[in-house]
């Protein structure tokens, strides 16, 4: 569990994130050339920092291989393996018709003052969005639009079959290429840890990431709790901004943890401000600076209220506390 909101849909196809790209399949006429396009076969138009128009021709199908095409190159640096994206998204499955995914189509979730929401994605990790998706971006440039199409088992993997996508269906993403960040996978907040106040969760510093003791016997706080334990020097985080950061979630009740981006040895990258995160995320950190150490303590109507999540590890109705380490910004 990740504190991310998606579409349901997203989020079944993307359950196992294990995804490598495939081999083609040879021809089985014994030499011939494969028949496989030498390009997408969807057509992408519309200009770059627009809504892009995805359409695809009768009969057309994907290939049995993955392909990346260019279809506006920015000026920006260049993108490495690694990088955090912040990008503007459409997918879709190609015969099916059916979107996964479309950052244009706004957040019913965000406040009416909100950014537009856009995706944080990592390059080449099978995190929030399929490897096998984002590695093809090695080598673009930040402001590219760029087209990634390949088969549903390249593209989404096993899982699509659970919500009910066929295995020889394709698949096409089209990012806006908005911004780039390279963060060291081991960074963290740095500087003497403040007592947290009263009442609050103890924290206490390990090798692996922070580690939450919820006190005996307290009741949760009602409203938002937020704390800056360590205090960092780096810009502030501003809404619309892709923040990344190093977490530890535990549930007050009982003080189980339920997620930690240090046992992945990898931080994460997340919208702040549109309605992305839960909204105790968006109200707490919206503000503090790279390098801070956040202790947040979020009461259920800022989390996910009476909805479980997190596949049944946060029970409806939970107070969550996390400890954030803010480490980047794209």
């Amino acid at each position: 569990m990740i504190p991310i909101e998606r579409a349901r849909r997203l989020v079944v196809v993307l359950a196992v994130p294990a995804l490598l790209l495939t081999a083609a399949c040879g021809s089985d006429d014994g030499g011939s050339e494969s028949s496989d396009p030498e390009g997408p076969v969807a057509t992408v138009t519309g200009e770059a920092g627009e809504p892009p128009e995805i359409t695809l021709e009768d009969g057309a199908q994907a290939g049995s291989e993955s392909v990346v095409e260019v279809l506006s190159e920015g000026d920006g640096d260049e993108v490495q393996d690694g990088d955090f994206l912040r990008v503007d998204v459409v997918g879709r499955v190609l015969e099916a018709d059916m979107e996964l995914l479309n950052t244009w189509n706004g957040n019913p979730q965000a406040p009416e003052d909100a950014p537009r929401t856009q995706f944080v994605v990592q390059v080449g990790a099978a995190a929030s969005m399929p490897e096998a998706a984002t590695t093809p971006l090695v080598g673009t440039k930040v402001g590219s639009r760029v087209q990634v199409e390949g088969p549903v088992s390249d593209m989404l993997g096993p899982s699509a079959a659970q919500a009910g996508i066929e295995e020889d269906d394709g698949v096409v993403w089209v990012f806006d290429i908005a911004a780039a960040s390279r963060v060291d996978p081991a960074a963290h907040a740095e500087g003497d840890q403040a007592a947290v106040d009263e009442g609050l969760p103890e924290v206490e510093a390990g090798e692996t990431g922070p580690t939450i003791t919820v006190p005996e016997g307290e009741d949760p706080p009602s409203e938002l709790r937020q704390q800056t334990l360590i205090e960092g020097e780096g810009p502030e985080v501003e809404t619309g901004d892709g923040l990344i950061a190093h977490y530890t979630g535990v549930l007050w009740d009982g003080g189980e943890m339920f997620d930690s981006s240090w046992e992945r040895e990898m931080p994460s990258g997340f919208q702040i401000g549109t309605g992305s995160v839960v909204p105790g995320w968006d109200e707490g950190l919206a503000g503090k600076k790279v390098g801070d150490r956040v202790l947040l303590v979020i009461p259920p109507d800022l989390g996910y209220g009476d909805q479980e999540a997190g596949n049944g590890a946060i029970p409806a109705g939970s107070t969550l506390v996390f400890v954030v380490d803010i480490v980047g910004l794209v």
